[in-house]
């Protein structure tokens, strides 16, 4: 006789709503502490679950996926990307992969716009000035002086969901509007936006004051931002990456920013997460960086709702039909 709920594994602690109501409809195990999950700890999950709910921490590699017992039928990605999963070797082995598209958009992108404030009118210094030993003497004329962010050209790369939104908030603060994506977006859109397309990513990067990072990351978008791209920004430009930190060469990032080629750079995410190269550190305690946690979908209305999505995509893979937020890899 069949189980009459899913056996649903959960590698990382979840809001309590939907930690809740994923109870209520399944038969769920929890990430109760939170810690992340070591190899062994997803091999053995695989090997026993119905449903496997990862996040961005846990790499669900060939490795992974070729130790999966025959009930595992769902991977469902609590996370916006996939880059995660092995999206190819699930297919082949008749497991469906979904995600949590769109409830991130607008929380990310508000993060985007608060680094492309906060960089080039240096508001991280200056609020370390007053929190700091150092006796602030008052207002002065040349000091802390940032660059102003109206009329200036951003950038944008990668004009999905994320960087339209980013695009409606950036036009509100006075720039100028362009982009590179893999394809040009409707003529509308562009209009609505005031929008420039340039084909060219490395014409775009050479002419703009500010770059936004917006696409995701996939195995074409890995070191998109070459050392070799790096150089084409101007010095007296600025970076901001809310996306994934693989599309960046981080090691030429940081030599260009100690070496004053880019003016500055607005990082929530990096290459090898949860470590942060110390350079890096250092850049953000002289002022040259500004270094966010992995926070730019931290808010609670967000969370809830990848929850949302997630339980959504199970209950309907378990109904029989297919999932909204399936992903296949001709996708990606």
């Amino acid at each position: 006789m069949p189980k009459s709920k899913p056996l649903v594994i959960v590698t990382r602690k979840l809001p309590d709503i939907v930690e809740t109501r994923m109870r209520e409809l399944f038969n769920t195990r929890l990430n109760d502490d939170d810690s992340i999950m070591s190899q062994k700890d997803l091999v053995d999950a695989v090997a026993e679950a119905d449903v496997l709910v990862p996040s961005v921490t846990d790499k669900i590699d060939a490795s992974i996926l070729s130790q999966a017992g025959e009930n595992l039928k769902l991977v469902a990605n609590f996370g916006n990307g996939v880059d995660n999963i092995d999206v190819g070797t699930a297919t082949n082995r008749g497991i469906t992969v979904t995600n949590t598209p769109g409830v991130l958009t607008e929380d990310t992108a508000d993060m985007t716009m608060a680094l492309i404030l906060a960089v080039p009118r240096r508001l991280v210094e200056g609020s370390q000035v007053l929190a700091s030993d150092v006796t602030w003497t008052g207002w002065s004329p040349t000091w802390m002086l940032g660059r102003r962010i109206w009329g200036k050209r951003l950038g944008i790369i990668g004009m999905g969901r994320i960087g339209q939104a980013v695009a409606r908030r950036a036009r509100a603060f006075g720039l100028q509007i362009h982009y590179h994506n893999r394809r040009r977006i409707a003529a509308a859109t562009e209009e609505e936006l005031e929008a420039t397309h340039w084909d060219s990513l490395d014409q775009m990067l050479a002419h703009m004051d500010i770059i936004s990072v917006n696409c995701p990351h996939t195995p074409a978008t890995f070191h998109l931002l070459s050392a070799r791209r790096l150089k084409l920004i101007r010095s007296d430009a600025y970076i901001v990456n809310t996306a994934r930190g693989e599309i960046i060469d981080e090691n030429a990032l940081t030599r260009l920013l100690e070496a004053g080629e880019i003016a500055g750079a607005g990082l929530d995410v990096y290459e090898h997460e949860p470590a942060v190269n110390p350079k890096l550190i250092k850049l953000a305690i002289t002022g040259k960086a500004v270094i966010l946690p992995h926070m730019g979908s931290a808010t609670i209305e967000g969370r809830v709702d990848m929850g949302e999505k997630v339980i959504i995509n199970i209950k309907t893979f378990m109904d029989g039909h297919r999932p909204p937020d399936r992903i296949l890899p001709s996708m990606l």
